[in-house]
């Protein structure tokens, strides 16, 4: 009776170290800097990245990246290919039909225009101007619903090839989040610049997960509790995004 006890106790933790062991796959962009980019060698960096590996070793998980392009990210989340998103993701009742979401990591962020410097734009009266969005994101949702009547806009699969338009002149302006633009306007030399007022979209960014991951959800959860106690989040804030923070740190 005892070996039997201790044979069932020895396969039920060999089964519960297998399971710690599980490799947790984060999906990202790879091209939405500096939440996420591929570096010089090829490799998934910035914020998320320093902080999806801060996540993981807080909450003792084994994790892996793996990029997916924007347009399919959610889906591909939901067949089963990897198990969480991390990729500048805003926080939407509309993605919560789908998906869950962990705590946010970065505040509710104002959306931004910028356009051409010079350009004389009325966004009082916004009319007969080519918008540049990202598609799939919350500002593509925003333009369509506010300022498609009277004007076009274009969606892009990523921000920098919006960005590449705009330059180009194929663009009047573009709506995306502050952050990302931020250091795209401060490197412009000018040449780009803010316009219109912030437009207030979702409530931050968060990592995307399965609705049927509660127990993933709640290591994520408890593991960025603790990294934004201890000014962890707030640090990394401070290192990819200039002049922004500290928001979480008690």
């Amino acid at each position: 009776m005892n070996k039997l006890l201790l044979t069932a106790a020895a396969l039920l933790a060999l089964g519960t170290t297998v399971q710690a062991q599980e490799t947790v796959r984060i999906a990202t962009e790879g091209a939405y800097a500096p939440w996420n980019f591929l570096n010089d060698a090829g490799e998934p960096a910035g914020f998320e990245i320093d902080l999806g590996n801060a996540i993981c070793e807080q909450a003792g998980l084994s994790c892996e990246w793996v990029i997916n392009d924007w347009d399919s990210i959610i889906p591909n989340l939901l067949a089963g290919n990897y198990d969480v998103i991390m990729a500048g993701m805003s926080i939407t009742e509309e993605r919560r039909q789908s998906i869950d979401f962990s705590q946010n990591y970065f505040p509710p962020d104002p959306s931004k225009y910028v356009a051409a410097a010079g350009a004389n734009l009325d966004f009082a009266n916004l009319s007969g101007v080519r918008v540049g969005v990202q598609g799939g994101t919350i500002q593509a949702a925003y333009a369509e619903e506010n300022l498609s009547a009277n004007n076009t806009v274009v969606s892009f699969a990523t921000a920098d090839q919006a960005m590449a338009d705009l330059a180009a002149g194929n663009l009047d302006t573009i709506l995306a989040d502050g952050a990302y633009l931020e250091p795209v306007v401060a490197a412009s030399g000018g040449a780009i610049e803010f316009v219109g007022e912030d437009v207030l979209i979702g409530e931050g960014v968060g990592a995307g997960l399965r609705k049927d991951e509660a127990e993933l959800k709640t290591a994520f959860d408890d593991a960025l509790t603790a990294l934004k106690a201890d000014g962890t989040v707030d640090e990394l804030i401070a290192q990819w995004f200039e002049g922004r923070g500290p928001y979480f740190a008690e």
